[in-house]
């Protein structure tokens, strides 16, 4: 039998994670916030301070719970709410361009 760790890396979509740990979910909500729920998974993960790694079935336990949450995050909430990426961190997704910074990047006009 495959060891845990090993079809964890044969995992690729969300659809795929949640099918895996048995999370019933709204296609409608993974369709919007697939790469969302994954990132905030594996941050949830890199949270915890220890995992019992020699225990498949502890860590499948934890693992499942935290997709659960991450999952459930989605649910409640949108991607620019949650903020998971860094284009969502910054002033709400919109990025602020100056008319100095425009006219620095722009290339010198012989005057005529």
């Amino acid at each position: 039998m495959q060891g845990f760790i090993e079809q964890l890396k044969t995992l690729s979509s969300a659809e795929d994670f949640l099918r895996f740990f048995g999370i019933p979910f709204d296609q409608k909500v993974v369709d919007v916030s697939r790469l969302h729920i994954l990132k905030r998974f594996f941050q949830y993960i890199r949270q915890q301070d220890a995992m019992a790694q020699g225990n498949e079935a502890a860590m499948y336990t934890a693992y499942h719970s935290l997709l659960a949450k991450a999952y459930g995050d989605f649910v409640v909430s949108t991607p620019a709410e949650q903020k998971v990426f860094k284009v969502f961190q910054d002033v709400d997704g919109r990025q602020h361009v100056s008319i100095e910074s425009l006219r620095a990047s722009m290339p010198a006009r012989d005057a005529a």
